[in-house]
């Protein structure tokens, strides 16, 4: 009968549907068995994107490779800022991640409120991570993460400013493409030679530029002999140390007007089209000019120094923060050993150009390859051995963006380089005692 076919195909089918449906339950019942049986996963959260966060991408699954009971799993966060308001907004309902890039005086915040596990008693607690270990690292890494005599993170990428520069431009000034100026007056006068009026059908040209920028004060204060807080975090930046810096960048835009006046990537962009020879940024800036084509021999170079040969560190730590399971704080602890060691941190640096941690870094096949290639790094790396780095003060923070704010009012005129540093003085100490009124 007509009936009875149309039934048993309909049983045919359900039948297909349950045993589809029996298998399914089947695979995916192993594979959540698999995963919680198998892998400790722990959540990394960080504000590398565009090439630098490709290569750590690349590095974290190679570690996940390598490591089969551990997964590192990454939330990128679109920046440093972002990043830290999310992490304040997961604390606050106790949702953070294992572990998560932090700058120097977001880990003293964090420390204060007993969120971190302690890095000196996982170290403690490492019978393979021993003294000559630590001895490998440069002082400048091992100092910046250690406050109140205790190490609360761990350096993750660093970098130092340097110089990037228009060998052509060098060549047809009359100035040798091979040498970069090593003084603050041999600088100011390059930017004199390298300066050229506009002329018909073509810009003008200029020795430099400067875009207000926290970093780079560090670094003059600290060539000048100052230093922006001292042993007691009482702020100084407004001491004729801090003014002799300020006023040795201001004279070049406004005084003999050598140096072009730019904002956040104007500069960068006037280097690349021919505008400005010299140009000062991160070690790493020349991994996103590479993105575009450069239509110049390019040169690299350390900082010009004063009266020191100071260069300061800036770029973010790690910190792994307590979750309560034993077993994920040490998963993170072998990543953060994992990336940290030599081979690694020599891939990292020489496909980044943020800076080797270690010294035993510099002997690996990896960072000689890339010095036979660019041999003027050198220069750059070297800057490691007298690096000084920026305040660990839970309120440096905030302030960095009101020095900013100060550097742009004495560029502008608005104020003169001592009132700009003795306003920054006093907000400062503000925010400082902000901080501890907190506590």
């Amino acid at each position: 009968m007509p009936g009875s076919g149309i039934k048993s195909i309909k049983v045919r089918y359900m039948r297909r549907i349950l045993a589809f449906v029996a298998l399914l339950a089947i695979l995916l019942g192993g594979c959540g068995k698999a995963a919680k049986s198998d892998k400790v996963q722990i959540r990394f959260w960080h504000g590398l994107s565009g090439p630098l966060g490709d290569v750590l991408n690349e590095m974290i699954i190679e570690f996940n490779r390598t490591h089969p009971d551990i997964e590192v799993v990454t939330n990128p966060i679109s920046s440093y800022t972002a990043l830290s308001q999310k992490l304040s907004a997961a604390l606050n309902v106790g949702k953070q991640p294992d572990l998560a890039q932090v700058f120097e005086s977001w880990a003293a915040k964090y420390e204060e409120d007993n969120v971190l596990v302690s890095i000196d008693s996982l170290i403690a607690n490492d019978p393979q991570f021993t003294p000559e270990e630590i001895a490998d690292f440069y002082p400048v890494f091992m100092q910046s993460i250690t406050y109140k005599g205790k190490k609360w993170s761990f350096p993750f990428n660093k970098s130092v400013r340097a110089y990037f520069y228009n060998k052509d431009a060098f060549y047809r000034a009359g100035l040798d493409p091979e040498h970069f100026p090593a003084t603050w007056q041999e600088f100011r006068d390059y930017c004199r030679i390298l300066t050229k009026p506009a002329t018909p059908g073509h810009e003008a040209t200029y020795g430099a530029n400067f875009t207000v920028n926290e970093w780079q004060f560090v670094n003059l204060i600290s060539q000048a002999g100052g230093t922006i807080m001292d042993a007691k975090d009482k702020p100084v930046l407004n001491s004729p140390q801090g003014v002799e810096a300020l006023n040795y960048i201001l004279n070049l835009v406004n005084v003999d007007r050598t140096a072009k006046s730019t904002k956040e990537m104007d500069g960068q962009n006037a280097f690349l089209a021919g505008t400005v020879a010299m140009f000062e940024g991160s070690s790493v800036s020349i991994t996103y000019m590479k993105q575009q084509p450069i239509n110049f021999n390019i040169g690299y170079a350390p900082l010009p120094t004063y009266k020191t040969d100071k260069s300061a560190i800036s770029g973010a730590n790690i910190v792994i923060f307590k979750s309560g399971d034993p077993a994920r704080e040490k998963a993170a602890w072998e990543f953060i050993k994992w990336f940290t060691d030599t081979e690694q941190t020599a891939k990292w640096s020489a496909r980044t150009c943020y800076m080797p941690l270690r010294k035993s870094a510099m002997e690996t096949p990896t960072i000689k390859e890339f010095l036979a290639t660019y041999p003027q790094f050198k220069g750059i790396y070297a800057q490691l051995n007298d690096a000084v780095f920026e305040p660990q003060h839970p309120a440096w923070f905030v302030a960095r963006d009101e020095l900013k704010k100060a550097l742009e009012k004495a560029k502008e005129g608005v104020q003169t380089p001592q009132q700009a540093l003795d306003g920054m003085a006093a907000k400062l100490s503000e925010l400082i005692a902000k901080e501890q009124s907190a506590k």
